[in-house]
């Protein structure tokens, strides 16, 4: 029925360039019907990265869906990270940082923001989520197309990995996980930890699902570069983590996760 490319945590200025050309090559070929992107597009958010993320993002195939990661807000400027952490991120992707939606007859995207400029506690990269924002997008996918497949987008994962190499540490990630799976979303795509995974969110039917995705920089975290390819159908979303070899993308890991019945 359709297919998404998920790339997440390019990190431009730390960026896997063999394998970043390959995938906006890979993905050209495919011809998604959305390229979605969760967050981390830049190292340290420096004008130079957003110019070469922002590029690339223009060079891949329509439509795009960008969503915001901690790594996005200028890094040393304290002005911008306390008064306008994602003018930089919106100026260069053409994204809105809050409230970003996609929508067709198959397919429903919203997006989430969990990273912040500055937050009250001392490690900022960890993730936070609006629990009034939370709600709107669970309001907002309710009312996708029947059988269209229904997807929150957000940088940090919602219910953490076991065994993943760092973790998210969402503040009312749970809390707002179950939200999104009682509103009937099927998959919670995010970023963050580098390596990609799929599980169920565990709740109610179990047929919603956290998928984490890996990442095209050099800031490896024990797995290879790699992205996330997502088919789905009536039956089942099919999740392939696609990883670079040193010259070419080859399927990794496959997850096939059922869908639930309407």
């Amino acid at each position: 029925m359709g297919v998404v490319l998920q790339f997440s945590d390019v990190h431009f200025g730390c960026e896997h360039k063999g394998a970043v050309a390959a995938a906006a090559d890979y993905a050209h070929a495919v011809a998604p019907d959305l390229t979605l992107i969760t967050g981390d597009i830049t190292q340290k958010g420096y004008p130079a990265e957003f110019a070469a993320a922002g590029d690339w993002i223009r060079a891949l195939p329509e439509p795009v869906f960008v969503t915001v990661g901690n790594h996005d807000v200028p890094y040393w400027d304290v002005m911008a990270r306390l008064f306008w952490p994602w003018r930089a991120f919106e100026r260069a992707t053409g994204h809105p940082a809050h409230d970003h939606e996609f929508r067709s007859d198959q397919l429903m995207v919203r997006g989430v923001t969990t990273a912040r400029g500055w937050q009250a506690r001392l490690n900022w990269s960890k993730g936070v989520i609006d629990l009034d924002q939370t709600r709107r997008a669970a309001d907002a996918l309710r009312q996708a197309p029947s059988g269209a497949l229904r997807v929150l987008a957000c940088h940090h994962p919602l219910i953490e990995m076991i065994g993943a190499p760092m973790t998210g540490e969402v503040k009312h990630g749970e809390r707002a996980a179950r939200i999104f799976a009682e509103a009937g979303v099927d998959l919670i795509v995010t970023g963050h930890v580098h390596v990609p995974f799929a599980l169920p969110v565990g709740v109610g039917d179990n047929c919603s699902y956290a998928v984490g995705c890996g990442t095209l920089s050099h800031r490896e975290r024990g797995a290879p570069p790699s992205f996330n390819r997502i088919e789905w159908d009536a039956e089942a979303v099919t999740v392939s983590a696609v990883a670079w070899d040193g010259r070419r993308f080859a399927d990794h890991q496959i997850w096939r996760l059922p869908r639930r019945r309407a």
